[in-house]
């Protein structure tokens, strides 16, 4: 029994010696093979990092010298985001490939880097003949600047498309924004209503509301990209504005508004602005678009101005032909829906008669336009009206900016501002003019405020909402 048992555990022994040695061998050789793939696999993949964080430094190193040059070139916004790339760039921890921050540094600096190569762009495509980007670009090593900037810009696209992502991952540089303004700010579930409808299109994004509970009045601005050649039938950000329109009819009845703000209707403006690379005829194909929709789906009368009107014509004729600026209850309310069916102009879509519950659209394209409010401590309505007056361009003032003088609040009344080439005449200015033009009328003035953000704030926030 003893000599079976030995004859059989040596065999289990030889087995196991068997099986062992095999591991050995097999985990060896994995071992070896794992370190040459892991060492392979490793070098591309820090050879890639590092490629593109050298672009990133690069761009950075590029663009301080620029501004080493024109200090004032830059606004403050893009200013700010190349220091933050360059501070990235100096966290990220070369020596430790394992350190947890490594996909987040490098996550953040691709979106910082988007963002400045839009604003960039932006201030290229909308310098005027006089502005002062002329003469900049005729220095040549800035000239050299510009196009290493297009240059690096098609780089990085590429390298985006041989990383693996594709078309689909590649960011599309043209977006366009449209800004609603629906009158009605009290009726919250009216508003939820709308908001939830423009999430139906998660291309488009709101990227900011403005509510004025005193004007009764919310601005929405909205967020897609756009196709080189946008289609008539379709795209997201012209479906998006549609929806938010749709429901703001469906949920607000203008005869109950009232408020201190002009308004023509429930929805009472919508301009669209090209961002980033789009153009305004791109921007002008959507707005005559949604006016058509507008028109013949919604049947609301629709005038449209500015690039997507066939003349250029602009918003306040368009507004002061239709009464936009008479106070219809007293001197400073305007309350209630049109007390006429009939238009004095005809509309470019939709019925020539005017249902008092809906009112009318303005629907128009330009480049981008800033709104800047001044709050003036008085109720004397008369006297802020010719502050504003004397602001504005139509008064003899400020160059491409239109005033009004509203009510707002009790003991406020605002010089509210609309400015045309926010690049050429900004917040401050209005607000120094404001303050020496109130001081002659012996009143005080508050410090003034933008109802939106500014076009490189809004590319950042819709590139943040877009990636998630």
């Amino acid at each position: 029994m003893d000599s079976a048992e030995d004859i059989f555990d040596s065999s289990l022994n030889l087995e196991e010696t068997h099986y062992q040695e095999g591991y050995k061998e097999g985990y060896n050789h994995g071992v070896t093979t794992g370190k040459e793939e892991g060492k392979e696999v490793g070098l591309k993949t820090g050879f890639e990092t590092g490629e593109e964080l050298g672009f990133y430094k690069g761009c950075v190193d590029v663009w301080n010298s620029a501004i080493q040059i024109d200090p004032t070139r830059f606004s403050t916004r893009v200013q700010k985001g190349i220091k933050q790339m360059q501070e990235l760039i100096q966290k990220y921890p070369v020596m430790d490939p394992e350190d947890e921050s490594v996909q987040e540094i490098m996550e953040a600096l691709r979106l910082k880097f988007r963002v400045i190569r839009a604003a960039l762009v932006v201030d290229c495509s909308t310098a005027g003949p006089h502005s002062s980007l002329k003469p900049w670009l005729n220095n040549c090593l800035l000239s050299h600047f510009i196009i290493s900037i297009y240059s690096l810009n098609f780089w990085a696209d590429l390298k985006q498309v041989e990383r693996g992502g594709g078309e689909e991952k590649m960011l599309s540089k043209m977006l366009a924004c449209g800004k609603v303004y629906i009158s009605e700010s009290r009726n919250r579930a009216a508003l939820e209503s709308i908001e939830r409808a423009a999430k139906l299109f998660p291309e488009a994004a709101i990227v900011n509301k403005f509510i004025d509970d005193t004007y009764n009045r919310v601005g929405y601005t909205v967020v897609s990209r756009l196709t080189p050649k946008p289609s008539q039938d379709s795209c997201p950000l012209k479906d998006a504005v549609f929806a938010i329109v749709k429901v703001a009819l469906e949920t607000i009845d203008f005869e109950l508004h009232s408020g201190t703000h002009p308004r023509l209707g429930v929805v009472d403006h919508i301009c669209f602005h090209p961002l980033a690379h789009a153009s305004l005829d791109q921007t002008a194909v959507v707005a005559k678009s949604l006016a058509a929709d507008i028109g013949s789906k919604l049947k609301v009368p629709t005038f449209l101005y500015g690039a997507a009107e066939e003349r250029g014509r602009l918003l306040d004729s368009v507004r002061r032909e239709l009464g936009y600026f008479k106070p219809n209850s007293g001197s400073i309310l305007w309350s209630g829906g049109s007390k006429s069916e009939s238009l004095p102009l005809k509309p470019d879509a939709g019925p020539t008669q005017v249902s008092p519950t809906k009112g009318v659209i303005l629907i128009g394209t330009t480049h981008w336009v800033a709104n800047y409010n001044v709050p003036v401590f008085s109720t004397d309505i008369a006297a802020v009206r010719r502050i504003a007056k004397h602001v504005s361009e139509r008064g003899g003032g400020l160059p491409s900016v239109q005033a009004m003088g509203l009510a707002h609040g009790d003991g406020i009344t605002e010089v509210a501002c609309n400015l045309l080439k926010p690049n050429e005449v900004g917040g401050d200015r209005i607000q120094v003019e404001v303050e020496r033009l109130a001081k002659e009328e012996g009143l005080r003035v508050g410090k003034g405020y933008f109802t939106d953000l500014i076009p490189d704030e809004i590319i950042e926030r819709y590139m943040k909402l877009s990636s998630h």
